[in-house]
């Protein structure tokens, strides 16, 4: 790989992988899909089985929550010959669903992914999801729009998040 085709295909991994972010923080179901391979598989915490099951449970648990924030931090990648090894550092703030209804959650560790290029495309083939910290947090009082007051605009889900909005565009 010459090293310019090589900075091309970094870019391209860490962009699926924002675009990861922003499809799970936002619920924006095509973003978060198109982050996979249809054959690919995610191992998630509560969640392991295909990547297509995983957007399904996702979609359930964000239709029922508050937007999250993910961030992602050190990125190494490591070209090998049928893909490269992907280690992204996270930090996650988001409402989790659990045994008695939903909590508040934040959350750091490393998406391991395998990905691959098809096509010109480089997307998820496998992630495993290792946790390193984890810390419930009580529910805030108030309600989210209580809590925002003149913070505004606040954040929202898939399609009414300021991002989508053809007026922010221009």
């Amino acid at each position: 790989m010459n090293d310019l085709q090589e900075l091309l295909d970094r870019e391209a991994i860490r962009d699926c992988l924002f675009r990861y972010c922003r499809g799970v923080d936002r619920g924006d179901e095509a973003a978060l899909r198109g982050a996979y391979w249809p054959d690919a598989t995610d191992n998630h915490g509560a969640y392991s089985g295909s990547a297509t099951g995983f957007v399904d449970f996702a979609m359930r648990a964000i239709a029922a929550t508050e937007p999250g924030i993910h961030q992602m931090h050190n990125i190494l990648i490591d070209f090998q010959d049928a893909g490269a090894l992907v280690e992204t550092y996270f930090s996650a703030w988001q409402q989790l669903p659990g045994p008695s209804g939903f909590f508040r959650a934040h959350q750091k560790g490393r998406y391991v992914d395998w990905f691959e290029k098809r096509d010109g495309m480089w997307k998820i083939k496998n992630r495993k999801v290792v946790f390193d910290w984890t810390e419930v947090m009580p529910e805030p009082d108030g309600t989210r729009e209580e809590r925002f007051a003149r913070a505004q605009p606040m954040g929202l889900h898939h399609p009414n998040d300021i991002v989508y909005q053809s007026s922010h565009k221009r």
